[in-house]
């Protein structure tokens, strides 16, 4: 086990001011990877409006931007590293969590690294989680995730481009594997995406968000 990293303060941008967010379904978004909490905040606009959407700055400096945790093909790259970032988040989620009536959780390619993370340390806290152009964390069977816990009933939405330049084929096979057999998925491919987002993406997931989350 490695020693305990010594996270900042959580940086966080809303959608709402603080007076407008008590009693909404809470959507927290994760960023990639050497990017910020701005980098998906204006996708708040174009999402169903009952949600107040929260933007959270991962805690590690890279480059001009941030990250959760060190690359995974790096030697810096530890599964403790994923696990302390997600008790990281986990934290901040549980200081404001009691304000709203569901969390959901949006993550854009190491972002959904996190997300699926939070959702196999605590399966019975999500809604849902939308994973956009990601992967899932290889665990290793380490007992902090409680894959058997989930049992196919947390609905997960999972877009990519199959031609993502980025997210290499061993994250999607693992990735493919572990949704099959843990959520309740939708699957979305893209053309001419690559490693990003596009209109008709978040059009889909608007849908997924208001059929899976809103609608229950």
């Amino acid at each position: 086990m490695t020693d305990a990293q010594v996270f900042p303060a959580p940086v966080v941008m809303w959608s709402r001011p603080e007076d407008q967010r008590s009693g909404r379904p809470l959507l927290v978004l994760l960023h990639g990877y050497g990017a910020n909490e701005q980098d998906l905040l204006s996708l708040a606009d174009m999402l169903p409006d009952e949600f107040v959407v929260a933007s959270l700055r991962a805690p590690l400096p890279t480059g001009p931007g941030f990250m959760w945790f060190p690359l995974t093909d790096t030697i810096d790259y530890s599964l403790d590293a994923v696990k302390q970032a997600a008790g990281y988040v986990q934290d901040w989620i549980d200081s404001v969590k009691a304000n709203h009536p569901s969390v959901t959780l949006l993550g854009f390619s190491m972002g959904m690294a996190m997300a699926t993370t939070l959702l196999r340390y605590r399966p019975a806290d999500y809604a849902a989680v939308v994973g956009l152009s990601g992967f899932v964390v290889n665990a290793g069977g380490d007992p902090a995730f409680r894959d058997s816990e989930l049992d196919g009933t947390v609905p997960l939405f999972w877009g990519r481009d199959q031609q993502d330049p980025v997210i290499t084929p061993d994250k999607i096979d693992y990735t493919m594997g572990w949704v099959r057999g843990h959520v309740k998925l939708t699957k979305v491919l893209y053309t001419g995406m690559w490693h990003g987002i596009n209109q008709q993406e978040i059009g889909h997931v608007s849908e997924f968000l208001t059929h899976e989350v809103l609608n229950r």
